[in-house]
């Protein structure tokens, strides 16, 4: 397969749309998506903030703590945002960059696969290919299960690291690379970019996946050589050639390819190994944008000099601190914040020796950060709305000790993901999913009359007060917003006002103060034109006769009309 088909665009006028370079022509060329007559046609020049990396000093609360969680984590709850505010941000800080222990491994979930419900597989050798899909699945379902628990930063950089050295388990097939690529992903998820670089570069999914397997001194095969620098390290700079550009040219693409033959990984155990007889044993040399220096032969150590090679270049560290920036605070990298912005925290990052959760640490702490306008300007991809939805509104999920019906929850989750075009495990192609890269539209390819109508599917099923029932093999489950639940868990003087519960649900699922007219809105939706007491009223009725049917209908008929009309609002749909 030419995974670089993918990334060819047609001679069309959207072709041409897409053709516009990012700032710091650091972006893969488009795929030709059809693109929104609304959509954006150009990025704004204007700077957008003025603001830099200084320690952000300014009001500390609510506010501030949710927009921090939103970002760095996977949809705060009430309780962690509370604890978040009543810290400090640098405690806040050092606690979501500590990367916990890693989890146990993932199990089979699904009883109709050829091997024990509950068995441990990444260590298993199977006769049968038919359990693959299981198992894929399976991994898929338990890693949005490390989402749901997850209060670090750490799954949300596990999940950067599989956009941005991608693989894609459909093409690895064989799910036990797959895992162990996910593995050491998270691993490294806050640690070093170098160290991750050089080991990815020799681990088996992706000599599987680029085809490193079969790269040979006889047969030097370009594709990982090629996606280690256009999209793995120092990106692509101005253009000065055909297939050349100011950071890299094709005679490195052939040089890099050179100096990592020999590299194969066994199918029996999945580990990569070197064979001095397929390695290019001559010296490469490469152009003037590494400074015309030569790689001699150094066997099985020699891509290590290669990864050494392209990260003593500035270039590098730009490229990854552009697509941090856009993973965590917005997609316009307008002059003013390349400057004040990306180069200090390019330089702060090749000065460290590229230890990401420092240059985190900066980022999320700054001014910059905090700035009224990169609050709630970045629309949520489908893994953020769909786990972020169970997470703040508290869905019940099946207990530890009921396997099954835990990973089929989970894996209507991922199917759910899948069907807002965001499938875990799969991107579109070696270059991501389009929605981080692709300009001048980025984040707004989030949504499209699919998309929308899905991630509408998905709440109303949660909303409803049957909520959502599946089958599997072993028993049934609902998965439903548990609307009074929730109330009940507010201090009792906010529960029984109806305008600081919609205040505190306003605060909880939406990333920035709704205005006067939409907080009536709301209000109407839950007590008509009724007096503001007349909530408190019926609460105090509902507290003092919980068990009678007929007043907790009605109430929760009220909070679910109020719970869905936030959640059908646009501003649900940002972070």
């Amino acid at each position: 397969m030419n995974r670089r088909t993918f990334l060819r665009k047609p001679a069309a006028p959207v072709a041409a749309l897409l053709e516009q370079p990012a700032t710091g022509s650091d972006q893969p060329p488009g795929k030709g998506e059809t693109v929104s007559k609304f959509a954006n046609k150009d990025l704004p020049a204007t700077p957008r903030s003025l603001a830099g990396l200084a320690p952000y000093t300014g009001p500390w609360g609510s506010q501030q703590a949710a927009h921090l969680l939103r970002r760095a984590t996977f949809g705060p709850t009430r309780a962690e945002i509370n604890t978040a505010a009543g810290q400090s941000l640098t405690q806040v800080l050092d606690r979501i960059l500590t990367v916990p222990s890693a989890p146990p491994p993932p199990v089979n979930g699904f009883s109709d696969a050829e091997i024990p419900l509950g068995s441990e597989w990444v260590s298993m050798s199977f006769d049968s290919t038919g359990v693959e899909y299981y198992l894929r699945e399976s991994l898929r379902s338990w890693w949005i299960g490390q989402m749901v628990q997850s209060t670090t930063t750490v799954e949300k950089m596990t999940l950067f690291w599989h956009n941005h050295f991608v693989t894609e388990f459909e093409e690895v097939f064989i799910t036990r690379p797959c895992y162990r690529h996910w593995s050491l992903l998270r691993q490294h998820a806050l640690g070093n970019f170098k160290q991750l670089a050089k080991d990815v570069t020799i681990e088996p999914a992706m000599l599987s996946y680029l085809s490193g397997n079969y790269n040979t001194a006889d047969a030097p095969n370009e594709n990982y050589g090629r996606e280690l620098l256009e999209l793995f390290t120092i990106g692509k700079g101005p253009i000065i050639g055909p297939g050349n550009y100011t950071t890299y040219t094709e005679a490195d693409v052939q040089a890099a390819a050179r100096v990592l033959t020999g590299w194969q990984y066994s199918e029996e155990d999945f580990s990569s190994f070197f064979t001095d007889s397929r390695h290019d044993p001559s010296t490469k040399h490469f152009s003037s944008a590494f400074g015309n220096r030569t790689i001699a032969n150094q066997g099985d150590q020699e891509y290590k000099a290669l990864i050494d090679l392209i990260f003593d270049r500035p270039e590098t560290a730009a490229f990854l601190v552009r697509k941090l920036y856009r993973w965590f605070v917005y997609y316009v990298i307008d002059a003013t914040t390349e400057a004040n912005v990306i180069q200090p925290l390019a330089t702060q990052f090749k000065n460290n020796g590229y230890d990401v959760a420092p240059i985190l640490r900066t980022l999320l702490g700054s001014e910059h950060f905090f700035d009224m306008v990169n609050m709630g300007c970045m629309i949520k991809s489908p893994v953020d709305f769909v786990v972020g939805t169970v997470r703040q509104l508290a869905v019940a999920l099946p207990p530890e000790s009921n396997i099954e019906g835990l990973y089929y929850s989970w894996d209507w989750m991922s199917e759910s993901t899948d069907r807002m075009q965001q499938l875990l495990g799969d991107p579109p192609n070696v270059a991501g999913w389009a929605a981080y890269w692709q300009t001048p539209q980025y984040y707004e390819m989030w949504i499209n009359a699919t998309t929308l109508l899905e991630r509408s599917r998905y709440t109303q099923a949660l909303i409803r007060q049957d909520g959502y029932t599946f089958s599997y093999p072993t028993g049934r489950h609902t998965l439903r917003i548990d609307v009074i639940a929730f109330v009940r868990s507010l201090p009792a003087a906010t529960a029984s006002d109806c305008n600081l519960m919609i205040a505190e649900l306003n605060q909880l699922l939406l990333p920035l103060p709704l205005t006067a007219s939409q907080l009536a809105a709301l209000k109407t939706e839950l007590i008509g034109t009724l007096p503001d007491f007349e909530w408190t009223v019926e609460w105090q009725a509902f507290l003092a006769a919980p068990n009678d049917m007929t007043i907790r209908n009605a109430l929760e008929t009220k909070l679910r009309a109020l719970v869905r009309q936030i959640i059908n609002m646009a501003e649900y749909h940002l972070s």
